[in-house]
C-alpha cells in the first residue's frame, strides 16, 4: 500500500460487508448504508486530524456522486468539482472519479477529466472487493492523485489560484 500514516488512516475506515451493486435492489440499499457510514467515519477522522479535504453527496439512488475536493498549497486553497457514477458492476469495478476542470491539463487523466488510477489503485481495489468502498476510493485514489498532480500543475503554471487570477 503506502507509508505508515496512510496505513493508519485506511485502517480507521470501516470496511464494507455487503457485496452488492445498483442492480441488486434490496442489497444495494444495505450497501449504500455501509458506504455512508464508512464515508461519515472517514470525514470525521479527517476533521479530527485537521485534514478535511472533500465533500460528497449522491443522487437519491446512490448511483451518481458529486461534490468538491480541495488541496492546500503554499497556504492557498485550490478547490475542484468532482463527480463519478457507480459502475453497474460495482463493487467489482471501482468508480472513475472525474475532476472536469482539469480535463486535458495532465497526462494522468483520461477524457472527460477522469483521473488515472489504473496502475496503483485498481489492483489494490480488486484485491479488496467487497471490503473497499467510496471512502477507500477517496483515501487511496483521489487523495494521493491530488497530492502528486496539483503541486506539479501549480509549479508548471497550468493552474493558478483563483485570487491570483483575479488580480
Amino acid at each position: 500500500m503506502a507509508d505508515e500514516a496512510t496505513r493508519r488512516v485506511v485502517s480507521e475506515i470501516p470496511v464494507l460487508k455487503t457485496n452488492a451493486g445498483p442492480r441488486d435492489r434490496e442489497l444495494w440499499v444495505q450497501r449504500l448504508k455501509e458506504e455512508y457510514q464508512s464515508l461519515i467515519r472517514y470525514v470525521e477522522n479527517n476533521k479530527n486530524a485537521d485534514n478535511d479535504w472533500f465533500r460528497l453527496e449522491s443522487n437519491k439512488e446512490g448511483t451518481r456522486w458529486f461534490g468538491k475536493c480541495w488541496y492546500i498549497h503554499d497556504l492557498l486553497k485550490y478547490e475542484f468539482d468532482i463527480e463519478f457514477d457507480i459502475p453497474i458492476t460495482y463493487p467489482t469495478t471501482a468508480p472513475e472519479i472525474a475532476v472536469p476542470e482539469l480535463d486535458g491539463k495532465t497526462a494522468k487523466m483520461y477524457r472527460g477529466g477522469k483521473i488515472c488510477l489504473t496502475d496503483h489503485f485498481k489492483p489494490l481495489w480488486a484485491r479488496n472487493v467487497p471490503k473497499f468502498g467510496l471512502a477507500h476510493l477517496m483515501a487511496l485514489g483521489l487523495g494521493p492523485w491530488l497530492a502528486v498532480e496539483i503541486p506539479d500543475l501549480i509549479q508548471k503554471g497550468v493552474i493558478q489560484h483563483k485570487q491570483k487570477c483575479n488580480q
